[in-house]
């Protein structure tokens, strides 16, 4: 250790103070231990203050609170973005959550033999945080993914993450194609069209759509209840009516998937498509919809199949990453195929470990998903 590094122990460290990490410290409060909350940016709920503006949940405010504090009653069923960063905020208030903050972890190791804390997290500044318990608390979509596009040395335009959207204003009388068509992609696309934008989506694969109300009742109250019914009944039933409430969308370009949206989002942990307008634009003709890229040229994009169609921007809604195991550098993660941890609590070599706000695979949405995460840490630590 140089002289520069600096060290400090506590009994459980929560890595994130988004909504996992908050919830998780929440929850841990009234054991009366030593806990310590750190996240790498400089501010509480920093992803949800830079996701794009127009964002709302898709899930209802009553199954998207976290443990201890309700979405206030004057919030509107759909909480904009601006109210979950407002909500976040009184959350850490209301319970006395004091983050540390501009901490960026980059490795996570056993402790030394013969010490009372069984883990090291160690930042980039080389600041060392020892705990018994450390609780990784920092997200699905830590990285984001960008696929290699061929002919992009040579792309006239622009390209950028759809992390780095805002509002449609920097692109007005420009053509947008949006990369991806999952919820960001979807929701983007609907809101350049809807400022004047040209707009088209790229969409390589079939897709699951759901609306997100079917005469009224949301979708997200419906996917709980099928899910809770055997799963060749549930996904019947869930097929039946994604089909009547959307539909064939064929003739526009977009191919609906085999499975169940509940299915994939069982196996695949793909939560399906949640529309709020996006499909209704497309059937008006005013998203154009094309198949995979196969390469930029300098003053657009050819798809597979050779059709070819100018652009000066392109949106890279193609995800992201937990980007997980470079945390962990001596100790191998079960990771499944998503780059996801199966499970909450850590095992073996694992012991000590918890992960929260990764359970991708539930119905309902992730946040319905952190209550009971973090409760079980809270749980298994005091027993521990």
């Amino acid at each position: 250790m140089d002289s520069t590094t600096t060290s400090s122990s506590c009994d459980v460290l929560v890595i994130g103070a988004g909504p996992a990490g908050l919830a998780t410290a929440a929850c841990l409060a009234p054991l009366e231990l030593e806990v310590k909350l750190i996240d790498r940016a400089l501010e509480v709920a920093a992803s949800w203050r830079h996701h794009y503006e127009r964002l709302h949940l898709h899930t209802v405010k009553t199954h998207s609170a976290l443990p201890g504090l309700p979405f206030p009653e004057s919030a509107p069923r759909y909480v904009p973005r601006q109210g979950v960063v407002e909500y976040l905020m009184a959350y850490a208030e209301h319970h006395g959550l004091r983050p540390e903050l501009g901490h960026e972890v980059e490795a996570i190791e056993p402790a030394p033999a013969g010490t009372v804390a069984r883990w090291v997290a160690t930042t980039a500044a080389g600041q060392r945080f020892a705990a018994r318990h450390v609780v990784v608390a920092t997200g699905a979509n830590r990285r984001p993914c960008a696929p290699e596009l061929p002919g992009r040395a040579d792309f006239g335009g622009r390209i950028l993450h759809s992390r780095s959207y805002r509002n449609a204003a920097p692109f007005a009388g420009q053509r947008a194609l949006v990369v991806g068509m999952g919820n960001t992609g979807a929701e983007i696309a609907l809101d350049l069209v809807e400022h004047g934008v040209r707009t088209a989506l790229s969409v390589r694969s079939p897709v699951n759509i759901v609306l997100r109300d079917v005469l009224g009742r949301p979708t997200q109250l419906s996917s709980i209840a099928l899910s809770k019914l055997p799963p060749v009944w549930g996904d019947a039933l869930a097929i039946l009516l994604r089909n009547l409430t959307v539909g064939d969308l064929s003739r526009y370009g977009l191919h609906t998937a085999s499975q169940s949206p509940l299915r994939q989002l069982r196996e695949e942990g793909r939560t399906p498509v949640i529309d709020v307008g996006t499909v209704r634009r497309i059937k008006a003709g005013d998203i154009q919809i094309y198949p995979g890229i196969q390469m930029l040229t300098p003053g657009g994009v050819r798809f597979v199949g050779g059709e070819e169609h100018p652009f000066d921007v392109v949106l890279l809604a193609t995800g992201y990453d937990a980007a997980l195991r470079e945390l962990f550098p001596r100790t191998p993660l079960p990771l499944d195929t998503r780059g996801m941890p199966p499970a909450t609590v850590g095992e073996g070599a694992l012991a000590g470990v918890y992960f929260v706000g990764f359970d991708v695979r539930q119905p309902g949405g992730l946040l319905r998903s952190i209550g009971p995460q973090a409760r079980a840490v809270a749980e298994h630590v005091q027993r521990a």
